[in-house]
């Protein structure tokens, strides 16, 4: 299994020196967020996954899940690494400090999970779900919901899970046909089966809280009709303490290609009781709250594979003895030279290293905005936060597991055939690298959304606040001639992108089957741009320090800007040219044909 070693230096180099996350203890609630405590939150968190995550990673992977008789137990030693997370306080790094979280940036929390997804991404999705399930909470709940439940999901006690999906409708969620019926107590009695439940039951916790779609006996038809509702496993008494169990049970858990170590469950409700969350009708925009943490974090799991593969490769390549190097040998007094001296390996862990470090850099970019969005005191910067998340919400998403299972299968490349087995460890990220293209909806519906909703929002409000930046960035550096190598590419694209933009607007308002065909196209694109503007600033900082302390780690970051811009960035020309195509391409062969 590769070695995981959180990369430190280069997390600090995105928060400190690209983001100034230093700027965030200017904010309100955040005074405690200084430059030291963040180092020492990163350095203690290091620690955990490197030393209590990580070892469980593959034999979870071997051992899986145990389902008996609507119990599941989590594989040796889940429940005794969950304790020693809970007992530290991780549960609730970005939580209110109101309900006994700590009160940290949320993009601290981002460089958190990124760690965990890197250790052991199966152990990660189930505090991953409660601190969605807080997030939904805390927004949308009663006062009294979130006397009675928060604090127990902020310290770990319990945790949540999010079930929407049901086996006739996934994305269309307008066909679900779980049912909430009024109660006697005044509670909502919650009938139905839902499927692919992260978490929905396990053993690490002492009750699990459910965030359930259902419809009202009087809800409208489709998407309008739909309510969100709590559903605990166990019934919480006046006093706080575990009553009787809920009418919810695991029907099953799914037998699946990776995050073995992760419950997912089919679970049936049966006239269970549940408390409205938000208002009647209203659940999808409630829960939208979840989904879309959900979507980012989904796109950080991406991430945190990449950086093991990457890690793994790399180290591999190091070692490995094959052949010699066709300029001649570079190591002759070994039989062989190590793989690394080879081109097309360099050209693998390059992309890997390219791909890895610019989402890093983008991940971490729209966490600090999250922050903004949350905390600061004017309402104008507020809402341009807001903004910029939600814009990149579905490039995060797709992307970076797109990218993240690209880079999981070219670390099991530079293995050769050593990577296919399963004592590596690689083919068990590739594995777990897959579902993430999938779940919290598939990176084709991520690109639907892009094109179809985020582009119109406010006659394209959303899309300034990332076309803004970036040529104001193009116009400061155009006149610094170290930066043309990185800005000219840029400007190219950038370009490129809004030529397409324009393209994608204008044809989807005369054909929303133009708008569909180009989506997958234009989203990938965009990410290729937007990952060019990460790259872009970092090698701007890298240039003022490639001779001064630290100047290995500044000129590795050049190089690698380099390889971005002149090997990966130029895919945007194909991306174009297919997306502006059109859609007959697509479109003109009959189904019948198929």
């Amino acid at each position: 299994m590769p070695t995981y070693k959180a990369p430190l230096r280069d997390i600090r180099f995105v928060l400190h020196e690209l983001l100034q996350v230093a700027q965030l203890a200017e904010l309100p609630g955040y005074g405690e967020a200084t430059p030291d405590t963040i180092d020492a939150v990163l350095e203690e968190a290091a620690k955990l996954c490197e030393a209590v995550l990580a070892p469980l990673n593959r034999t979870g992977d071997e051992e899986g899940c145990h389902y008996e008789n609507g119990v599941v137990r989590a594989p040796a030693g889940f429940k005794e690494a969950y304790s020693v997370f809970v007992a530290a306080g991780w549960s609730g790094l970005a939580c209110d400090p109101a309900y006994g979280g700590q009160g940290l940036p949320k993009v601290l929390n981002t460089a958190f999970e990124e760690m965990i997804c890197s250790a052991n991404l199966s152990f990660g999705t189930y505090p991953g779900l409660s601190h969605g399930a807080y997030n939904a909470l805390d927004l949308h709940g009663t006062d009294e919901l979130k006397t009675r439940y928060l604090a127990k999901l902020v310290d770990g006690t319990w945790s949540g899970t999010m079930c929407l999906t049901e086996p006739q409708c996934g994305t269309d969620l307008g066909l679900i046909r779980s049912k909430a019926e009024p109660g006697a107590d005044g509670a909502w009695r919650i009938t139905g089966t839902k499927i692919f439940i992260s978490a929905g039951e396990h053993d690490l916790t002492e009750n699990i809280l459910h965030l359930v779609l259902a419809r009202l006996p009087d809800a409208p038809v489709g998407i309008r009709g739909i309510s969100l509702f709590l559903v605990p496993k166990f019934l919480v008494k006046a006093n706080g303490e575990l009553g009787q169990r809920n009418g919810v049970a695991c029907g099953g858990i799914e037998h699946k290609m990776g995050i073995k170590a992760s419950a997912t469950c089919v679970m049936n409700f049966e006239d269970a009781a549940g408390w409205l969350v938000g208002k009647p009708h209203k659940g999808m925009s409630a829960m939208f709250t979840m989904m879309n943490a959900a979507r980012l974090a989904v796109g950080i799991q991406g991430l945190g594979l990449a950086e093991t593969a990457y890690q793994g490769a790399r180290d591999y390549a190091k070692e490995r003895l094959q052949g010699r190097a066709l300029a001649g040998a570079k190591f002759p007094g070994k039989p062989a030279d190590p793989i690394i001296v080879h081109p097309d390996v360099r050209r693998m862990l390059l992309t890997m290293r390219a791909y890895t470090e610019g989402a890093r850099a983008l991940a971490y970019w729209v966490g600090i905005q999250l922050d903004v969005a949350a905390k600061h005191p004017d309402a104008a910067a507020r809402q341009e936060a807001d903004d910029l998340v939600a814009l990149m919400t579905p490039i995060v998403k797709a992307f970076l597991t797109d990218s993240g299972f690209d880079v999981a299968n070219l670390g099991m490349q530079v293995f050769g055939g050593h990577g296919y087995i399963r004592e590596n460890g690689m083919e068990q990220l590739s594995r777990d690298a897959r579902i993430a293209q999938l779940y919290e909806g598939t990176n084709g519906i991520q690109a639907l959304d892009l094109v179809g909703r985020k582009l119109g929002i406010g006659t394209g409000r959303l899309l300034r606040r990332f076309f803004h930046p970036v040529q104001a960035f193009i116009e400061e550096t155009q006149g610094e001639p170290p930066m043309a190598e990185f800005t000219l590419p840029l400007l190219k694209a950038f370009a490129r992108l809004q030529q397409t933009t324009a393209w994608v607007a204008q044809q989807g308002l005369k054909d929303p089957e133009e708008a569909g065909a180009a989506a997958s196209d234009y989203l990938r694109l965009f990410a290729l741009v937007a990952i060019a503007y990460m790259w872009a600033r970092m090698a701007r900082i890298a240039l003022d320090k490639q001779d001064g302390d630290d100047a290995e780690f500044y000129r590795a970051k050049l190089a690698t800007a380099r390889f971005y811009m002149t090997r990966l960035l130029p895919q945007h020309t194909a991306h174009a040219a297919a997306l502006m195509a059109g859609k007959a391409p697509l479109m003109a062969l009959e189904a019948a044909a198929f």
